[in-house]
């Protein structure tokens, strides 16, 4: 057991369940009929609310936890969270059992209701899911954790939510990693950082002192690679969230792309350029072999592995102008996908497998979109004076991006800032950061 594990110690305790969604979320239409639900806050005696407020600072933390959910549940663009003002049944009450009756006249559909303890010192946390047309419960869980983990047990009941209402696995309870940005474009000082994936509990991971670029999580741990100059030489770096422990991988002469993980972590993927060209290699992160994989009089760059490890996403100019093209892990049977008009680049495989994000340039305009992996069914998310570095939730349904901005209307300046958007190209939102930010890569869901 890792030490984050140790230190989560969470216990589910579950109910017997239907297996299937008793409420339907059409998940492919983003914001445009959200699904009316209520939380209520989590009740909390008297005795654990005092506890809890010498302990976190925190004058209710029911109500925090529950504001978690819902603000969570919103910003998905699937949930349309009620008014807690216009709820007619106090939340103990509600939690033991709710009167029907009353939030449907609110018309909220589905009901969120738990209560909070200290047990032991420890964080215990009971929810229900209720089927407000149904009557009936669809889901109980319980949670002990230590009192600091309460914005994550705000997280996971999101996330349990979520999969119980659309049938799919949520994204609530991760971590992105990204490059803070401050100072004037021509001497920015750029940090590795690190919070929550609603914003929260930014954290700063390096000094500074050195340029750090494209940060990219492990899909199956909370580890971290990315690319930092040191005497202007690119190294290649290896950092374990969990730990805070840093390996350098290698230097790097010619490294025109960061690296990326392959899907069991234990390749990295990453360009060389050499002689005008550039190829795509990987490294065995247990022996540090490195194997050449294409081997092109062109420039080959931007690779990314499919969630089965199989094939390899990669953007070269070698049919005159750049494009994304697909080939099998070892090199071999390369085709090209896009076909559009524009600069395709910075391609990234969906986890789910079924997808390609990608940055186009068209017309002087960056875009946001993703195809089918046979290059069909191309749709533009989203449009920008200049945006790129698309990274996927572990859900595969939300893409996060950095976004360039002018600051006035004569081009002076510049801000750049982290944007989310759904697969409908809706529910486009800024996740705000201390500073400016750049590159965001998405974790794999913690509590996995």
């Amino acid at each position: 057991m890792t030490m984050f594990k140790k230190i989560l110690s969470l216990l589910f305790v579950l109910v017997p369940l239907n297996a299937h969604a008793l409420i339907e979320v059409d998940i492919t239409r983003g914001n445009l009929n959200p699904l009316p639900l209520a939380v209520s806050p989590l009740s909390i005696d008297e005795n654990s609310r005092k506890s809890f407020e010498k302990i976190l600072n925190k004058n209710n933390i029911g109500s925090e936890i529950s504001n978690i959910v819902e603000n969570n549940l919103r910003t998905s663009g699937l949930f349309n969270p009620l008014d807690n003002k216009a709820f007619l049944q106090a939340p103990d009450i509600a939690n033991l059992k709710p009167r029907f009756e009353d939030w449907k006249l609110i018309k909220a559909q589905a009901l969120i209701t738990g209560k909070v303890n200290l047990i032991d010192e420890k964080l215990r946390v009971e929810f229900r899911l209720w089927d407000i047309l149904a009557a009936k419960e669809m889901m109980a869980l319980a949670f002990t954790t230590v009192p600091n983990n309460w914005r994550r047990v705000g997280h996971i009941i999101s996330d349990k939510v979520y999969e119980r209402l659309t049938g799919e696995k949520g994204y609530f309870d991760t971590r992105i990693i990204y490059v803070s940005e401050e100072g004037p474009k021509t001497k920015r000082i750029k940090k590795l950082a690190i919070m929550d994936q609603d914003g929260a509990n930014n954290k700063f991971l390096t000094l500074g002192n050195e340029l750090v670029l494209t940060p990219r999580f492990n899909p199956a741990s909370q580890m971290v690679t990315y690319l930092s100059y040191f005497k202007n030489m690119p190294r290649v770096y290896l950092l374990d969230i969990e730990t805070g422990t840093q390996e350098v991988v290698g230097d790097f002469p010619g490294m025109t792309f960061a690296p990326r993980f392959s899907p069991d972590g234990k390749k990295i993927i990453m360009s060389f350029a050499k002689d005008g060209k550039s190829d795509i290699y990987t490294m065995d992160l247990e022996n540090r072999i490195v194997e050449k994989i294409t081997n092109h009089p062109s420039i080959d760059t931007s690779p990314s592995y499919s969630p089965d490890g199989k094939y390899i996403t990669f953007n070269s100019d070698r049919s005159g102008y750049q494009q994304i093209y697909v080939m099998k892990n070892d090199g071999s049977d390369v085709k090209r996908i896009s076909f559009g008009n524009g600069l395709y680049g910075t391609p990234v495989w969906s986890p789910r497998g079924d997808l390609i994000a990608f940055t186009k340039l068209h017309k002087g305009k960056f875009y946001i979109g993703v195809m089918r992996t046979d290059g069909s069914g191309e749709r533009l998310l989203t449009e920008n004076y200049y945006q790129e570095a698309p990274s996927w939730s572990p859900n595969g349904r939300v893409l996060i991006f950095y976004r360039e901005t002018k600051t006035n209307a004569k081009g002076e300046g510049f801000t750049a800032k982290l944007w989310s958007i759904d697969l409908t190209g809706y529910n486009e939102r800024q996740i705000k950061t201390p500073t400016d930010a750049s590159d965001p890569s998405w974790s794999s869901l913690l509590s996995n």
